[in-house]
């Protein structure tokens, strides 16, 4: 793990340990997978942008970016990338602690490493639910119960 932007443990002084702790309830819920090793950055919304930009084609900053590995002997399952700016501002506007959406952040991008999408509505509550679930367990409030109130 990599923080790269001091913001994160301004805002939050134990992020590092809440990004390993939401990680690994997410391995630990997917006994089934090989090799658990996860490279997280955390760092600004310019360097995010850059890696959209580069490997998405897609020139803005998102909350979180995750990159799969492809099968390899050490184990590496992929890489994660989180900005600062687009996270803390989302959670200001959704009235929540930015711990909370950083454990969501960081366990929605482990989800898509380990190969879930939300392209169609079936694969997104699938992919909702083991959210829910996994954030339930580190003691996360639902994170869509606003989206479901605004349906």
């Amino acid at each position: 793990m990599e923080i790269e932007d001091e913001a994160w443990t301004k805002a939050a002084e134990d992020a590092e340990a809440l990004v390993w702790r939401a990680a690994q309830a997410v391995l630990d819920a997917h006994e089934d997978i090989e090799g658990q090793g996860i490279v997280i950055l955390l760092t600004n919304d310019d360097t995010v942008q850059g890696l959209n930009r580069d490997f998405r084609q897609k020139d803005y900053a998102t909350n979180v970016l995750s990159f799969p590995s492809p099968p390899n002997p050490e184990g590496q399952i992929g890489d994660i990338a989180l900005a600062y700016g687009v996270c803390a501002r989302e959670a200001e506007e959704q009235g929540k602690p930015l711990a909370h959406h950083l454990q969501h952040l960081v366990a929605h991008g482990v989800l898509h490493l380990l190969g879930y999408d939300h392209e169609s509505d079936d694969e997104a509550e699938a992919m909702e639910a083991l959210e829910r679930e996994i954030l339930a367990g580190l003691d996360v409030p639902d994170p869509y119960a606003s989206d479901k109130e605004g349906r």
